[in-house]
């Protein structure tokens, strides 16, 4: 593990990040800060194995997944584990390189990104089906809330600024002629917000899978809409990113990497129940409440999830207009489903 002091360093910038304000480094970001560098080397151990950092958080992931099905083996490349990290935490941790990969929603890249940090987006992780949605809005049946503009003066409990909850909700509601400014946001952990929502601390909690399970068999609570109501999906894309000194000295593990989140995807999409199974093991949660997962198919990053949300970050006024493009924000080099 590298010194405290970047740790600290990033730790102070996590409320600018997730305010979408300004990031871990003044400097401006590299064209390709993802592409292999001319003599790269790489942090190989004896063996030949490159050791990446990444969170052990009490979640469904991918990289979790990947381990326990072996896809990793015969590989350049295995998961360090550093113990837990907070969500907000780690895009700027990314960022620094104190962990080389995470798994957050695209607006919190792009701002990272608008602000300088050494990150791309590598692969594109998690997407919203109708049957299987990345978000979905719940009140309590007596609330007499059912229509957006019943919205206004009330509290939404959400799992996070700077990212889907926030900007996803915020375009539909403006687009259906609620007044924004009169609704309060307020940050309520996914695993706590069904009992937020019922207890009437919020008004309308926005829950993502699992947790979203249990609010669904709540008999108190009724399920307004999922996030593909609201934009058909274009929103729901939950992308992998790799720090980008770590990419460019170390290629072929992140090629690994992206391989086995592939394949990892691929066995989700085609063992939804047994997906379900070892998710509600690794939380602790009753099966029963354990919403599946749905991913896109290879992994393939494409464009139109990533201008969605500039787009919104630009009308928002978090990052200034033409700061960021499409192409900076992601890469599917490393991706062995990608065309040449």
């Amino acid at each position: 593990m590298t010194s405290s002091t970047p740790r600290r360093t990033a730790l102070k910038q996590i409320a600018s990040f997730a305010a979408l304000g300004l990031g871990v480094s003044a400097c401006s970001k590299p064209a390709d800060p993802v592409a292999p560098a001319a003599g790269a080397g790489t942090t190989a151990k004896a063996g030949g194995i490159v050791e990446f950092l990444y969170p052990d958080n009490p979640s469904f992931d991918l990289i979790y997944l990947a381990e326990k099905l072996g896809y990793f083996e015969g590989t350049s490349t295995r998961p360090k584990y550093i113990g837990k990290v907070a969500a907000p935490q780690i895009i700027p941790l990314v960022g620094t390189g104190e962990i080389h990969f995470g798994a957050r929603m695209v607006p919190l890249v792009i701002s990272a990104i608008a602000s300088g940090a050494d990150i791309q987006v590598i692969a594109s992780g998690g997407k919203t089906l109708q049957e299987a949605p990345h978000m979905k809005y719940f009140v309590r049946k007596d609330s007499g809330i059912r229509t957006p503009k019943d919205l206004e003066g009330k509290t939404i409990g959400i799992n996070s600024f700077g990212a889907c909850a926030e900007f996803v909700t915020k375009k539909y509601l403006r687009q259906q002629g609620v007044d924004v400014a009169k609704i309060n946001f307020l940050v309520v952990p996914d695993n706590q917000n069904e009992q937020a929502v019922s207890t009437k601390n919020v008004d309308l909690a926005i829950i993502h899978p699992p947790h979203s399970g249990g609010a669904e068999a709540n008999g108190d609570l009724l399920r307004l809409w999922s996030d593909f109501d609201l934009d058909g999906g274009l929103g729901g894309m939950a992308p992998y990113s790799v720090n980008g000194r770590f990419a460019r000295e170390n290629p072929q593990a992140v090629r690994d990497v992206v391989a086995a989140l592939a394949k990892a995807a691929h066995w989700v999409n085609a063992n939804p129940d047994e997906s379900r199974r070892y998710t509600a093991e690794r939380i602790g949660m009753k099966l029963e409440h354990v919403e599946r997962y749905a991913y896109v198919d290879d992994q393939l990053v494409t464009e139109p999830p990533i201008q969605y949300y500039i787009d919104i970050l630009e009308a928002e006024g978090k990052i200034t207009k033409g700061k960021v493009s499409v192409s900076q924000v992601y890469t599917n080099a490393f991706n062995p489903h990608a065309k040449a």
